[in-house]
């Protein structure tokens, strides 16, 4: 029997894969696309049955090559790029695609265990897994939402077969995301510059906040890793939010990065203020193409998730963005 696991070269799927493993479960198929090839290499020092390309996938699970011989669907595999204007493909890469494999879970009586996205909520200001505070404000989020609002459906049945679980991600960071380029997290690209100029560059103030000080729910991989492992095991369905229940600002993602770097070269943490006098942090001008379009402010309302019994910590900014420095120092 195999799990499955798609979008599995890429960020979060990477890192699931790498914890199966850690787990024992090596009979793993990993389904991407690797038209960018790069992303190849998160899956380097994993253990996989197989790998296929997912319009492979997809025949194959059409065809019924795969009945009876799958344990576990992991579904994360999507376009996540909030900047893609192409709708047609965003709904049959997101939408189609996830539609199709929740039909074939619920043939097959596996678990399948899906990722949808913070993006359903758009420009509000409460992140309750309730239909009157969704409102996207980009097709990625609406493919999520549509696809959402068809699971809410599926689980109201009375006859529902097996267990169907998403997880609204809020803002994840982490080691296996170099390949996302602009997609991947401030705090990816705040060590990126750093490393490389010095400094580190931050949006001026929008919506009301001051220079930096729009905020979000950061929610370090690890912690992503283990709420799926957890609800995995657990058989628990429903859709839940998946972030720290704790918001915090670029800011802080900022001082945080650069003091883990400072402290791996002996140096000792300078206050945000000292960062600013010393030209360490700047701000830039807020770019227009996102004026309407941006999530100023995230923070998940974890109750759901804490009822359905994952009771782990999440780490804090501070705690996470020290972890992955350290990782991308030794990589």
């Amino acid at each position: 029997m195999y799990t499955i696991v798609t979008g599995a070269a890429g960020f979060i799927g990477s890192n699931l894969v790498k914890a199966l493993n850690a787990r024992g479960v090596s009979e793993i198929i990993a389904v991407d696309n690797l038209t960018r090839a790069d992303k190849y290499r998160n899956l380097v020092d994993c253990e996989i049955a197989d790998y296929l390309d997912k319009n492979e996938f997809i025949e194959a699970v059409a065809a019924g090559e795969l009945d009876g011989a799958i344990e576990a669907v992991l579904h994360q595999g999507a376009c996540s790029d909030t900047m893609e204007h192409d709708g047609r493909y965003m709904m049959d890469n997101n939408y189609r695609y996830s539609l199709e494999l929740l039909d074939f879970c619920l043939d097959q009586e596996v678990p399948f265990l899906y990722a949808s996205s913070a993006s359903v909520y758009g420009g509000g200001r409460v992140f309750r897994e309730s239909r009157e505070f969704e409102a996207p404000l980009n097709v990625y989020g609406y493919s999520k939402f549509l696809f959402d609002q068809v699971v809410r459906r599926r689980l109201a049945e009375a006859d529902f077969p097996s267990q169907v679980a998403g997880f609204r991600y809020f803002n994840v960071y982490g080691p296996r995301e170099q390949h996302k380029g602009r997609m991947a997290s401030v705090a990816f690209h705040f060590f990126n510059q750093y490393r490389a100029e010095g400094k580190v560059k931050l949006f001026e103030g929008c919506d009301g906040y001051g220079n930096g000080e729009q905020r979000r729910d950061f929610v370090f991989i690890d912690d992503v890793v283990k709420a799926n492992l957890h609800f995995l095991d657990s058989g628990a369905s429903g859709i839940y939010n998946l972030g720290s229940g704790r918001a915090q600002s670029f800011n802080d993602v900022a001082v945080a990065t650069v003091n883990a770097c400072r402290a791996a070269k002996g140096e000792a943490p300078l206050a945000l203020a000292d960062l600013r006098s010393r030209g360490i942090i700047e701000y830039i001008a807020f770019p227009e193409a996102l004026k309407g379009k941006y999530q100023s402010y995230t923070e998940a309302d974890v109750s759901l998730l804490r009822q359905a019994g994952y009771a782990a910590p999440f780490a804090t900014v501070e705690e996470g963005v020290a972890k992955y420095v350290s990782n991308r120092i030794e990589a």
